[in-house]
C-alpha cells in the first residue's frame, strides 16, 4: 500500500458542479489548496480543493477522456497516440495546479500503467513535460482510496457493504464494514476487466442485434469468471439489506439514462438510489443497439459509445454475485480519497 507521504508538493473540461458552501474566515494555512489527479486507463481527471468544516470545497476541476490504455491488451504497451493525448491533458492539469498555488498535490497512476511495458519510460516523460510526478499505485491501494472518496454515501447497515469501481484496465471490489467510526476495508479484489480492456478482447458491435447480444453475454460470462475467486468471501445478505454502492462513469451514465437526463448534473447523480432492476434493464438495452443509435443518446455520446456496453456487462456481473435490490450510485472516488488523506495530515479531520 502506497503512504501518502509520497504526495509531491508543488512549487512555482469536466467541470461538473460541486455543492457551494460558505466558507467562514480562515487562516492563510487553512486556505491552502490541494491537488488529486487521477491518470487511469480511461479518464484523466484533476480535483483542486481547500478544506471546509464539513470536508472541502472545490475550486477547480477537469476531466478528460484520454484512452491512455488503448491497444494496450494486445501489445502490452502504451501506443504513442494514446500517450500524446494522456500528456496533452497531463499539460492542462499541471498548469491548473501552479495557477492555484496549490500547496501539495498527489497524482496517482493505475491500471495501464501498472501493465504497460513502457510505463515506467511514460512516467518520466510526463514529469519532463509537465513536472507532475505520477505514482503507479496497487489494486490494493487504488481500492482504499476509492473506498476513503465515497463510502460516506453507504446507509447504515450491520452487514458488509459492497463497493465497486469499474474502472478502463481493472474492476476494484471493496467490502466495507461501517460499524465503527470510520469505514473498514474487510476484504477486497481487483479484477483484470474494465471497460477498455473488456470492449479490445470482446467486441461487441456485431452487425446484427443478435450477434450484439451473444457478444454481450460473453463479455458477461468473462467477468464473470474473474470474479469467481472473490464470491465465497461475500456476506449472506438479503436483497433488500444489501447495501451496493457504484463509482465509476458506467454507473453515472446509466444514472443520467436512468433520470433521462438531457445533460449531465453531477447533483442529480450523486447520491442517486436506483432500483437494481433498472439498471439491468437499461443495461440490455444499451447492448442490444448499434454504436451509432447509442452515440446519439443524451450523456453517452460519441466518447463513450463504443465503451459502455462493457461498463454494463461488468455492471450486470457484479449484480449476478451480490444481488441487491438497490444501488448508490457515487460521482466521487479516487481523487476524493487522496483530498481526505492529504488534508488529515495536515489536521483537518471529519
Amino acid at each position: 500500500m502506497v503512504d501518502p507521504s509520497t504526495a509531491v508538493p508543488l512549487g512555482a473540461d469536466d467541470t461538473r458542479p460541486r455543492r457551494a458552501r460558505s466558507i467562514p474566515p480562515v487562516s492563510s494555512h487553512d486556505r491552502r489548496a490541494y491537488g488529486a489527479l487521477d491518470l487511469g486507463t480511461n479518464n484523466c481527471r484533476l480535483l483542486i480543493a481547500r478544506p471546509a468544516d464539513d470536508g472541502f470545497v472545490i475550486i477547480d476541476a477537469f476531466s478528460r477522456i484520454v484512452r491512455l490504455g488503448e491497444g494496450l491488451a494486445g501489445n502490452g504497451r502504451l501506443c504513442d497516440a494514446a500517450v500524446d493525448r494522456a500528456v496533452s491533458a497531463l499539460c492542462v492539469c499541471g498548469e491548473k495546479l501552479r495557477r492555484r498555488r496549490v500547496h501539495i498535490a498527489r497524482s496517482v497512476a493505475t491500471e495501464a500503467c501498472r501493465q504497460a511495458s513502457n510505463g515506467a519510460q511514460f512516467i518520466e516523460r510526463v514529469r519532463h513535460e509537465t513536472g507532475i510526478a505520477l505514482d503507479i499505485i496497487s489494486t490494493e491501494e487504488e481500492a482504499r482510496l476509492a473506498m476513503l472518496g465515497c463510502s460516506a454515501l453507504l446507509e447504515p447497515g450491520e452487514v458488509p457493504a459492497l463497493i465497486f469501481d469499474i474502472g478502463g484496465g481493472s474492476t476494484e471490489l471493496i467490502l466495507v464494514d461501517t460499524t465503527g467510526p470510520q469505514p473498514r476495508t474487510v476484504n477486497w479484489f481487483s479484477a483484470p476487466w474494465g471497460v477498455v480492456s473488456l470492449t479490445e478482447v470482446e467486441p461487441v458491435d456485431q452487425a446484427d442485434e443478435a450477434g450484439r447480444i451473444a457478444a454481450y453475454a460473453r463479455m458477461r460470462a468473462r467477468v464473470a469468471d474473474a470474479f469467481a475467486p472473490f464470491v465465497p468471501h461475500l456476506p449472506a445478505v438479503a436483497a433488500d439489506t444489501a447495501r451496493l454502492l457504484g463509482t465509476s462513469g458506467t454507473v453515472t451514465t446509466l444514472a443520467s439514462v436512468h433520470l433521462q437526463l438531457p445533460s449531465y448534473n453531477r447533483r442529480a447523480v450523486d447520491g442517486l438510489v436506483v432500483p437494481a432492476e433498472a439498471m439491468r434493464g437499461i443495461s440490455r438495452q444499451l447492448a442490444a443497439l448499434p454504436v451509432a443509435e447509442r452515440a446519439l443518446l443524451p450523456c453517452i455520446g460519441t466518447e463513450r459509445a463504443d465503451l459502455v456496453v462493457a461498463g454494463c456487462a461488468i455492471l450486470e456481473a457484479i449484480l449476478d454475485m451480490f444481488p441487491a435490490e438497490r444501488l448508490c450510485v457515487a460521482d466521487r472516488g479516487i481523487r476524493e480519497g487522496i483530498l481526505r488523506t492529504l488534508m488529515a495530515r495536515d489536521g483537518h479531520g471529519w
